[in-house]
């Protein structure tokens, strides 16, 4: 079980990772728009998290549930926001400044927080 939740955990991180470079692939002026590195990245982030969940509830570890909350919540509103736009040509440059800095919160909840389970 040890071992499918370091696959998971790694899953999650470069869902992340697709998604924020998804996003920095973009920097500077031009028009925004959802990309595919945006749109499996969240997916895969968030269904990797949720089940990475789960399975430390298997392993019985003791979980941070405020920041497990946290993150989901985050998570979920980036999902939400991706999805809604992966139709449009472009996004509004606040737009997409949101969904970079709620990407980079949701890492920073996850590094900074104590640990999900100890």
């Amino acid at each position: 079980m040890e071992t499918v939740r370091l696959v998971l955990l790694v899953v999650h991180i470069l869902g992340f990772s697709a998604l924020i470079g998804g996003l920095l692939a973009q920097a500077g002026p031009g028009e925004k728009r959802v990309n595919a590195a945006m749109r499996d990245g969240v997916g895969t982030a968030f269904v990797a998290g949720l089940l990475l969940v789960g399975v430390l509830e298997g392993l019985d570890e003791s979980i941070n549930y405020a920041k497990i909350a946290v993150k989901t919540v985050v998570g979920l509103v980036l999902l939400v926001l991706v999805m809604a736009n992966v139709r449009k040509e472009r996004i509004p440059q606040g737009l997409w400044a949101g969904m970079l800095a709620l990407a980079v919160l949701n890492v920073c909840v996850a590094v900074l927080w104590a640990p999900a389970h100890t």
